[in-house]
Formats: structure tokens, C-alpha cells, sequence
């Protein structure tokens, strides 16, 4: 598989589990009629991320460590914008040594 067959797999791999997790979140704190739909909605999603992750024939560790960079940046951006929370310094800093802890996974041979 191409490398960036495999990036788009994880982007969308991150994509369906904070997806996944924002759903499970709003159902969580929802206490409304919806709150049923958001779950079951999170679910759907969660198991949609579970097959996408899996999917490719590749050292699970290995991408799996890129993939936790895809998934914290998707994390900080559907928290900003579904949440409107602005990431602080401790996660900006720790965000930072996850990136390049990516970065050294991706690129180390």
C-alpha cells in the first residue's frame, strides 16, 4: 500500500473515532429524547473507525504511532470547533512531543 493511501486511511480513521467520541460525548451529556440517537450514532461510527484503522496491511505498532499524531491533531481541531474549547499549554507542549514522537515513527528506517 502507498504511503499516502495509508495517510488518507488514517485521516479518515481519526476522523471517524473523534467523530465517533464527540457523538458519544453529546449523548452523554445530552438529557433530552436524543440522547438514545447520539449513542447509537457514536456506536455506528466507532465501529466504522475500528474496520478503517484495520483495514491495511501494515506494522500495526508502527502506523499505529502515526496514527495517534492524526488523531490527537483531529482531536484539538473538533474540540475547537465543536466544543469551543481552545487547546492551553499543557496541551500544546504535549501535543508537540506526540508529533514528534510521529514524526521519528514515520520517518526512521
Amino acid at each position: 500500500m502507498k504511503p499516502l493511501a495509508i495517510l488518507l486511511l488514517l485521516v479518515l480513521a481519526a476522523a471517524l473515532e473523534v467523530g465517533g467520541d464527540a457523538l458519544m460525548r453529546a449523548g452523554l451529556h445530552d438529557s433530552g429524547a436524543s440522547r438514545v440517537t447520539w449513542l447509537i450514532a457514536g456506536t455506528a461510527v466507532l465501529a466504522a473507525y475500528g474496520i478503517f484503522v484495520n483495514l491495511g496491511p501494515w506494522d500495526f505498532g508502527r502506523v499505529l504511532g502515526v496514527y495517534v499524531v492524526l488523531f490527537f491533531i483531529m482531536a484539538q481541531i473538533v474540540n475547537f470547533l465543536g466544543f469551543g474549547l481552545r487547546p492551553g499549554a499543557p496541551i500544546l507542549v504535549g501535543g508537540s512531543l506526540i508529533c514528534a514522537g510521529g514524526l521519528i515513527l514515520a520517518v526512521w528506517r
